[in-house]
């Protein structure tokens, strides 16, 4: 049925693909772009600073740069995709009605193995970092209070969620621009060697490898504009909503990435001087704003893992988890809708649960989780791009070729690259879940508890 919608994308609606409207449309391009900053982390550099500079041999500004051009393409093909099948569910529906049923299963479980996790990783990481500043005070408490707070903010809606979202990204946008200020002041008085072009480029120390290698670390940063995709069935102004807040969120962000992390490299050019690379870029804050810099970025970056971006991390996977379920292939129960609040709050709170559930388990092993959350966002970028040229290339026979052929497989070359640079075990469980999806997909077939489902 809907993937006869070939042609037309400028005018399809939520009704012409059998479902209606349950979730409350109230957000605009700027509510997407606010939530897509949010799931992006305009600081999040901070916090993986020194590792990606080591791994660039300093040149950090021009690894950002290039991963802000490969996800340029991803970002596009998530447009063309989000403006021909304006439903939630992101890669989950693009699959599921641009290639088939099968592959947009296994994509949207693909998926949620790394969105299921992302809100348990970042909460671990926020906890175990407040304990540093505060010993006395058991680390799961933390944990359960960020669970809480945030599992409230999104079941009681998302215009709710978009308000809170506003308030944390002025607190994190506020914090970048002391550091921006307070930097370039400090490298305009004599902090660091001046300015210079080395951060993006250092003829002494490029080496293509090394590069590409940072860039593959780099990029994961950017992950999350893909979330804006699932809050397509709440927004007003069309269809063109998404695209644009996925393009717009992604190029700003990208932009903070790079002014943030060039200054930093001038700021402290020595990089092989970082003692301990996980608190690289807090030393940095602190030669040119003292303590009270450091500090400042420290609970920045602890509140924006903590709140900001688990929240949208929270508010992603639940509308996935929704989509799904309401096309049977998850229990029925988590396509549940708060019939005042108009959230679908039981796939809300079973996210809370188990990221309870994983925070305990892995608190003192985030390195671990941390393997888990990355093959799934890149296996189903894969995906996006096939489905952009099997739905409007060959069944569509469209004649626009750079945005569903070139953009396509350039989108997808550099997804590629990425996921053969990831850590080995990442690609193990990625497999194994791959498998374990499979083995449910067959079961449900078999016992034909999904009687829409075909091949």
């Amino acid at each position: 049925m809907a993937a006869n919608h070939i042609s037309g994308p400028h005018d399809v609606s939520l009704s012409d693909f059998g479902y209606q409207q349950e979730l409350d449309r109230t957000l605009s391009v700027k509510d997407l772009v606010i939530y897509g900053l949010i799931f992006m982390v305009p600081i999040a550099p901070m916090g993986i600073y020194g590792s990606v500079i080591s791994v660039s041999h300093g040149m950090i500004a021009l690894t950002y740069a290039i991963g802000m051009v490969a996800m340029f393409f991803t970002a596009l093909s998530y447009g063309q995709m989000s403006r021909a099948f304006p439903i939630a569910g992101s890669v989950y529906t693009y699959a599921k009605l641009g290639i088939n049923k099968t592959i947009g299963f296994l994509s949207g479980w693909m998926i949620i193995l790394d969105y299921i996790f992302v809100p348990a990783l970042l909460y671990i990481i926020s906890a175990n970092s407040i304990k540093s500043l505060l010993p006395g005070v058991p680390t799961w408490i933390w944990l359960v209070l960020f669970i809480g707070i945030n599992t409230l903010i999104n079941v009681r809606g998302i215009e709710f969620t978009a308000i809170a979202n506003r308030i944390f990204l002025a607190g994190e946008l506020i914090v970048l621009a002391f550091f921006l200020v307070l930097g370039t002041y400090g490298v305009m008085h004599g902090v660091g060697n001046g300015f210079t072009l080395k951060p993006f480029y250092d003829a002494s120390q490029f080496n293509l490898n090394f590069v590409m290698t940072a860039t593959s670390v780099a990029v994961l940063s950017f992950l999350g504009f893909d979330g804006i995709s699932t809050l397509a069935e709440e927004t007003t102004g069309g269809n063109k909503t998404v695209g644009q807040g996925i393009m717009w969120s992604l190029m700003l962000v990208g932009v903070l990435f790079i002014a943030q992390t060039y200054l930093a490299a001038l700021i402290v050019p020595n990089w092989h001087s970082f003692g301990d690379l996980d608190t690289a870029f807090y030393v940095v804050a602190g030669k040119v704003g003292g303590p009270f810099l450091t500090y400042l970025t420290t609970i920045a970056t602890i509140l924006s893992w903590g709140f900001a971006n688990a929240l949208a991390a929270q508010a992603a996977i639940s509308r996935i988890l929704f989509g799904m379920s309401r096309d049977h292939n998850l229990p029925k129960a988590l396509a549940k809708v708060h019939p005042k609040f108009k959230t679908p709050y039981v796939s809300t709170l079973l996210v809370a649960i188990i990221s309870l559930i994983v925070g305990l388990i892995f608190m003192n092993n985030s390195g671990v989780l941390s393997e888990i959350v990355n093959c799934g966002a890149l296996t189903a970028f894969l995906v996006i791009h096939v489905a952009v040229v099997n739905h409007f290339l060959i069944k569509g026979h469209s004649h626009d070729y750079w945005h569903h052929l070139i953009v396509p497989m350039i989108g997808f070359a550099v997804i590629l690259f990425v996921m053969l640079n990831l850590d080995s075990l990442a690609k193990e469980i990625g497999a194994a879940w791959l498998v374990i999806g499979l083995v449910y997909y067959g079961t449900l077939r078999l016992t034909q508890r999904n009687t829409e489902m075909n091949l």
